[in-house]
């Protein structure tokens, strides 16, 4: 009875360590675009006010000022509005374009949450 209540407990610290260690580290801003091959191809997260967006058919990409720095994030989901506040985790790449503009660092959107 024993052994199976430390086995219980053993699963239980090790799945929380794996749920832990599988969520994208939130960062501000100027840290990705002060050093972006350091999170390049890396999941992090961001969170702020979208100040721009631009979207065709659900694609589409949205700025978020973090009051650190500015990022655009392009999206497959359909673009959030101005002014609203979200949470994204995404992968960092560098030399984005969509419609013919360039927007430098970017997060490729896996995830969003409106606050």
């Amino acid at each position: 009875m024993l052994a199976l209540k430390r086995a219980a407990v053993l699963f239980v610290l090790i799945g929380g360590a794996l749920l832990f260690t599988a969520c994208p580290t939130q960062t501000n801003i100027a840290k990705i675009n002060r050093n972006p091959d350091r999170y390049r191809e890396k999941e992090v997260g961001i969170a702020g006010r979208v100040t721009d967006s631009y979207g065709v058919l659900g694609a589409g990409a949205y700025e978020i000022d973090d009051g650190t720095g500015r990022m655009w994030v392009a999206t497959r989901r359909g673009v959030p509005s101005r002014g609203a506040h979200v949470a994204a985790k995404g992968y960092i790449h560098n030399g984005f374009s969509f419609a013919g503009r360039n927007f430098g660092t970017v997060m490729e959107e896996t995830d969003r949450r409106s606050r």
